[in-house]
C-alpha cells in the first residue's frame, strides 16, 4: 500500500503542451502542475526538456531578442541552427525551456516559445504534412534542496539551473502523467502536379521584375 501511495503522489504532477496559432509560425505553450510533489520544490528551477523533430525549429536570433527583453529563457542544443534548411535536410533540436510560476496556481509553472515549421517536399495528394511533437520531460533543479528519490531521478542536463548560478547543479527528472501524449503540427505543402505551373509563374514574375528594374535604371540612372 505504501508503494501505491508513493506512486499516486508522484503521478499528481501533470504536464500539458499546446501549439497555438496556425500555419508555419506557432507558439509552443507548456504548462506543468507539480501537485503533491511540489511541496518539496520550493525555491527550485523548473524546466521542460523537449525534442523538436526536423519539421520544427526555433529561430536562435528571435530567441536571443526575447531573452534580451526577459520574455522567455531557453537553451538550444545545438545552438547553431540553419533556419533556411527544409525538413528533409534538418535534424532534431533539443530545447530546455525554463518555466515561470503561474500566478493563478501555487504549484503550477508555464512557459511559451515561438516555433516555426520547415518547408517539406511536395506531396502527391495531401496539401498538409503532419509533424508530431512528443510531450516534454519535466526537470527540476534545486541546488540546496534534497528531493524525494521516489518521485525524482537524476538527469544529465548541459545547462545551469539559472543565469545567476555559476556552480554545478544537479537536475532531476520528475515522474508525471501526460494530459496528451503528443501534439500535431499541420504544415502546408505544395502538390507535385502544380510544379510546372509554379515554375512558369516564377519565371514570368522574375522576367517582369527584372524588366521593371532595368527600365527604372535606364530612365533615372546617371551614367558617367
Amino acid at each position: 500500500c505504501a508503494v501505491l501511495d508513493v506512486q499516486a503522489a508522484c503521478q499528481d504532477a501533470t504536464v500539458m503542451q499546446e501549439l497555438l496559432k496556425e500555419g508555419f509560425h506557432r507558439d509552443l505553450l507548456v504548462r506543468v502542475e507539480l501537485g503533491a510533489v511540489g511541496e518539496h520544490a520550493g525555491g527550485c528551477t523548473v524546466a521542460a526538456r523537449t525534442r523538436l523533430p526536423p519539421g520544427i525549429y526555433v529561430d536562435p536570433y528571435e530567441l536571443a531578442s526575447l531573452q534580451q527583453h526577459n520574455l522567455t529563457k531557453a537553451v538550444l542544443i545545438p545552438d547553431v541552427i540553419d533556419v533556411e534548411a527544409p525538413e528533409y535536410l534538418a535534424t532534431n533540436l533539443l530545447v530546455l525551456l525554463y518555466m515561470e510560476p503561474d500566478p493563478g496556481c501555487s504549484r503550477c509553472f508555464r512557459a511559451a516559445l515561438p516555433v516555426h515549421g520547415r518547408y517539406h517536399r511536395p506531396a502527391e495528394e495531401s496539401e498538409e504534412a503532419l509533424v508530431v511533437l512528443k510531450s516534454p520531460e519535466v526537470l527540476v533543479c534545486c541546488c540546496d534542496n534534497r528531493l524525494s528519490a521516489e518521485c525524482w531521478k537524476p538527469a544529465e542536463v548541459e545547462a545551469p539551473c539559472s543565469g545567476k548560478n555559476v556552480g554545478p547543479c544537479q537536475w532531476y527528472s520528475i515522474t508525471h502523467k501526460l494530459a496528451y501524449e503528443e501534439s500535431t503540427l499541420q504544415v502546408p505543402v505544395g502538390l507535385r502536379q502544380h510544379s510546372s505551373l509554379v515554375c512558369v509563374v516564377t519565371l514570368l514574375a522574375t522576367v517582369l521584375c527584372s524588366s521593371l528594374i532595368l527600365a527604372a535604371v535606364c530612365k533615372y540612372g546617371h551614367f558617367s
